[in-house]
């Protein structure tokens, strides 16, 4: 039975804005208080998505959250109508109300862990919710990523669905985007490689001295027992305090694996050649090891240009293809290290740039916006609602954006109540469109 990695994307959502809420993301901050398009987001996320249908890759849609989240306004206990709390939440506190109105539940490389069945010790897909505690905005996408997830994937037959782990400073919780999965072929039994930037119980270690280190050794820890995968296939490696304390917030800014290549900056992790050693002798020399040296890149390119957070993708022929955002093509060096890569002995033999400024602007690449799902025939048909992407599902989306998605906003313009009735109508449509049926709060009024 063939088994294919689908990439799930998240559709940007209608309140896509700059508040600048991520603490050491650096491009979140830098762009902070700008006006941003939300229809340009929503259609360079769309436009991504058909480049890899068009190439042969599976391709999928996950809806974007309920925003301004009036319910978690009003469990703070803001009183009155809808438009009376968005206007007194503004006025009080802008950075609360940025995080109430935040499109960040785009990132789906966040959104959860996934393992295969044929990693998992009872055969069937494991999908672990992040919690993602370490910032407001992101904490809010939890309860509703629980719900989208159990509705796609709802046949327990084939999936595991598990909740959010408890949501505690030593349970941190950031998802895929610090997980790496290496194997020959998408049905064969990988190698999960867990990213983590602290032990939450190990008081005296070294830690980035300026950003907070996210990911913890405890929760990678929890959730690979959750999802029953081998001790000896299952490595917990950490990430290099220096990168983050540069902006390397989560580690697929920093690092891209695929199958057999592994694509990693020189200083991306702690004990790099023990992990070069140990991936060598467990793999027996299989592997592609991609290391780029500082003396090629620094660390601030590396962020700038984002040229590790490019998709990584096995074409039908057998090669591999780089989905890169056109911000490593506009710098010198990532460029170079581009070039230098094609030019070499490995797998990859297509680069592709693509547009993704108005999530590159709030620091998320193209491989931010996507959550990899390994899935055999029988998986895929087991799965609910209509969110594979073909060209008419392609078509329809691209005229739901046009008619519903502004292409100027600010963080004042969410306070306008008519816009939230254009979103409400909006996700209402797009819930019939994926066939998804009740998923938001206010279509239970």
């Amino acid at each position: 039975m063939k088994t294919s990695e689908i990439n799930f994307d998240g559709i940007v959502g209608l309140t896509h804005h700059y508040s600048g809420l991520a603490f050491g993301n650096l491009a979140s901050k830098a762009n902070a208080h700008k006006i941003s398009n939300p229809k340009a987001a929503a259609l360079q996320g769309l436009k991504k998505m058909h480049l890899l249908m068009q190439r042969g890759i599976l391709q999928a849609v996950l809806p974007p959250h309920e925003r301004p989240l009036l319910s978690f306004l009003k469990n703070l206990g803001f009183t009155g109508t809808d438009a009376k709390i968005l206007k007194a939440v503004y006025a009080l506190d802008p950075h609360l109300f940025g995080a109430a109105c935040s499109a960040s539940s785009m990132w789906v490389a966040n959104a959860a862990t996934v393992t295969p069945s044929s990693d998992s010790a009872d055969c069937r897909v494991h999908i672990t919710l992040a919690n993602l505690m370490s910032n407001l905005h992101r904490a809010l996408e939890a309860e509703t990523n629980l719900k989208i997830f159990k509705k796609i994937f709802s046949d327990e037959n084939y999936f595991k669905i598990h909740p959010p782990l408890l949501s505690q400073v030593d349970f941190s919780d950031e998802g895929a985007a610090n997980h790496n999965r290496l194997c020959q072929d998408y049905g064969s039994t990988g190698l999960n490689i867990f990213i983590y930037g602290r032990s939450g119980l190990q008081k005296k270690e070294i830690l980035p001295k300026q950003y907070p280190a996210r990911q913890t050794r405890e929760a990678s820890k929890a959730v690979a027992r959750l999802h029953q995968l081998r001790p000896e296939n299952t490595f917990f490696i950490k990430q290099n305090p220096m990168a983050i304390d540069q902006g390397v917030f989560h580690n697929d800014v920093i690092s891209v694996a695929n199958q057999n290549v592994f694509l990693f900056h020189e200083l991306a992790f702690t004990d790099m050649p023990e992990l070069v050693d140990l991936l060598k002798k467990k793999s027996q020399d299989s592997l592609y090891l991609l290391p780029v040296a500082t003396a090629d890149l620094s660390l601030q390119d590396a962020v700038k240009s984002y040229i590790f957070n490019s998709q990584l993708i096995t074409l039908d022929t057998g090669v591999m293809a780089l989905i890169a955002p056109i911000e490593s093509r506009e710098n010198k060096n990532a460029h170079q290290v581009l070039l230098k890569i094609m030019a070499g002995k490995n797998p990859i033999s297509e680069l592709h740039f693509v547009d993704c400024r108005q999530s590159m602007l709030n620091g998320g690449g193209p491989a931010c916006l996507r959550l990899r799902v390994v899935l055999t025939e029988a998986e895929q048909k087991a799965c609910s609602a209509r969110v594979f992407l073909d060209e008419a599902l392609y078509q329809r989306l691209v005229q739901w954006i046009e008619r519903h998605y502004r292409d100027r906003l600010s963080l004042g313009d969410l306070v306008d109540p008519r816009l939230l009735n254009e979103i409400y109508v909006a996700l209402d449509e797009l819930t019939q469109i994926l066939k998804l049926g009740t998923l938001y709060n206010f279509q239970k009024i």
